[in-house]
């Protein structure tokens, strides 16, 4: 790879955000970095005691009862003690690294900076995530409605993992964001039991040891321009809040941080049409909630409003997630990168129903409901005693979200999304142009997903590749070159942005194109009516051959001679002059995190310039 393509892409991440992740890590390595320095007790229980009665409560969340959960998908049945109580996890197990084995990450002895973030010990994400502290939330639900073996399993389990973990070394304190995530679920758990203004001392000093390794590292925070930043900006403003109720002076100071930082991330990471820096369903999610977290701690404790930038900024994320999401199911396009992260888990709802994020942020942000149906979707705001709004949001519209780089047109039972590139940020995945269809909450035509980070090289460069996606390959490559794990380079640049718009028949109309590094040249365009949709494709310029991909929804599809069928959805492609080649394929998506199944591909493969046209009829 050329050193000049590494320099521009460089350049593009925005120097000062490079210069504030190396001084980090030179920080590390030389052992002059203040977060190195800190050090506190390992806190001592009971962190919550018995909660006062209090009626009229959600439904519990029940999901973790039985089981530890990894990603909302996988699950293990608990270790029994011989009294029958389920005893702590091993906070090191990785059922997902080679052979079980952790590597050098299950040493708690060891300081965390000296512990590897990849290598050895398969994803650490595996090890990370029943740290994350669902279950704290999930556990304080039982408890709440009187369960005093649940209670006490909560204080248990806290006990040994912060025994385990003591603070600053192994695996589980390498990450700022993490420990972000373990602040908001103890103070979601404290909302949920009534002890965020009466808290056990274990609570205070479990808080407060987090919030020392937070502040330290902010600046890399920031440099990493995604969710790093918001969540550590939300953490620090509510545990500081926590924390200055207990009368300890830090807390202003926090308070004081976190909410400049999460007003300074809002305006930088969140576009005014409400696309976030990450161009990711999952990723939006996780910012939306730390923000409507930190909105219902302020409400709950009567602290001065954010600013009214904050609030528009907000507002207009909500209306972006609200464009996405399927109102029936929860679901919405398996757009971006996905890391399996899900906060404020008050329900035992699928990872992938984004309802209880959406009516939440809607109420805090809009002061509307999202979803007009009542539903287990509205037990955060009766757990976070935020009002159920009696205003309904405006019905739904095609529109174009062009700071973000999407179209999103409805007609009847359809919705599509078109992704083109705006690249402000890094792109997460070469996904210009991928075509994501919908019809009855069926996701008919569907985008791979991520899988892993920390997979071999050709999983990675599978789930976020071109390949992954319903759009055009040029000459087997990439749209852009991958640079690292989590770095493309030559971002590319729409070109023909059509805003969406209603034509005279009342089908809906969006396209956009790129030209990629090499000369190739592709310009969609995509037409949305009740019954089916129409997709031209137009390739040019410099390339040998290319290929079309549509993802299929999992079924039976048969070949036909210009397409596939299931029988209920018809999908035909034909092209200028010879009939181009095609093929059905099994290849793998993943629609959770570490989790891959097969899912059918039809291929169409030409040789040099032509133009494509796809009909789907449903």
């Amino acid at each position: 790879m050329s050193r000049l393509l590494q320099l521009k892409t460089l350049w593009a991440l925005g120097p000062a955000n490079v210069v504030r992740v190396g001084l980090y890590r030179l920080g590390l390595r030389t052992g002059l970095h203040p977060v190195l320095r800190i050090a506190a007790d390992v806190p001592v229980g009971p962190f919550f005691a018995a909660p006062p009665p209090r009626g009229d409560l959600p439904p519990a969340n029940h999901a973790w009862d039985d089981a530890l959960i990894w990603y909302d998908w996988f699950k293990q049945p608990l270790d029994r003690r011989a009294d029958g109580s389920a005893a702590p996890p091993d906070w090191f197990a990785n059922p997902f690294a080679p052979d079980g084995d952790s590597g050098p990450r299950s040493d708690a002895t060891r300081p965390w900076a000296h512990i590897p973030d990849f290598g050895a010990g398969g994803d650490i994400k595996g090890l990370w995530e029943l740290s994350r502290f669902n279950w704290v939330v999930a556990y304080a639900t039982r408890a709440a409605h009187g369960d005093a073996a649940m209670l006490a399993r909560l204080n248990d389990w806290l006990s040994d993992w912060a025994t385990a973990n003591p603070p600053y070394h192994g695996a589980n304190w390498k990450c700022g964001q993490e420990s972000s995530i373990r602040v908001m679920h103890l103070i979601v758990a404290a909302m949920v039991l009534g002890a965020d203004t009466t808290p056990t001392p274990g609570l205070v000093a479990l808080i407060a040891l987090h919030l020392q390794r937070i502040a330290p590292t902010l600046s890399y925070a920031i440099g990493q321009a995604n969710n790093h930043g918001t969540s550590e900006a939300v953490a620090l403003f509510i545990g500081g809040a926590f924390i200055a109720a207990q009368g300890d002076p830090r807390g202003a100071k926090w308070i004081r941080s976190g909410r400049r930082l999460m007003e300074n991330r809002a305006a930088v990471l969140i576009e005014a049409d409400g696309s976030f820096s990450q161009y990711s369903l999952t990723y939006h999610r996780v910012m939306i909630d730390s923000y409507a977290l930190a909105e219902a701690v302020r409400r709950r404790w009567a602290l001065p409003p954010f600013s009214a930038a904050l609030h528009m900024r907000l507002a207009a994320a909500t209306g972006w997630l609200d464009a996405m999401v399927d109102h029936a199911t929860g679901d919405g396009p398996n757009l971006g990168a996905n890391d399996g992260a899900r906060l404020i888990p008050l329900t035992a709802t699928d990872y992938r129903d984004f309802r209880p994020s959406l009516q939440l942020a809607s109420a805090l942000f809009r002061g509307a409901r999202a979803v007009e149906a009542p539903g287990v979707w509205d037990d955060p705001l009766r757990w976070l005693s935020v009002a159920h709004p009696d205003t309904i949001s405006p019905a739904r519209i095609s529109q174009t979200f062009d700071d973000g780089g999407y179209h999103v047109a409805r007609a009847g039972r359809a919705v599509a999304m078109l992704r083109y590139p705006r690249f402000r940020f890094r792109p997460g995945q070469a996904d210009a142009l991928h075509l994501d269809l919908s019809v009855d909450g069926v996701n008919l035509l569907r985008d791979g997903g991520t899988f892993s980070y920390n997979s071999d090289d050709a999983d990675t460069a599978y789930f976020g590749g071109t390949a992954a996606h319903n759009s055009v390959m040029f000459d087997g490559r990439d749209q852009m070159p991958r640079l690292g794990r989590f770095l493309f380079g030559a971002w590319l640049r729409a070109e023909g942005v059509e805003p969406v718009r209603v034509q005279a028949d009342g089908s809906i109309r969006a396209a956009a194109g790129y030209t990629d590094r090499y000369g190739a040249r592709h310009h969609r365009a995509m037409t949305l009516g009740a019954r089916g949709l129409q997709c031209e494709d137009r390739l040019s310029g410099r390339f040998d051959r290319a290929t079309l991909r549509w993802r299929l929804a999992p079924g039976v599809w048969t070949l036909t001679d210009d397409g596939v069928t299931n029988g209920a959805v018809t999908l035909s492609v034909t092209a200028d002059g010879a009939p181009p080649a095609m093929m059905l394929s099994e290849q793998r998506e993943s629609r959770y995190y570490a989790q891959a199944t097969p899912l059918p591909v039809l291929e169409i493969r030409v040789e040099g310039p032509a133009t494509l046209r796809t009909e789907v009829r449903f």
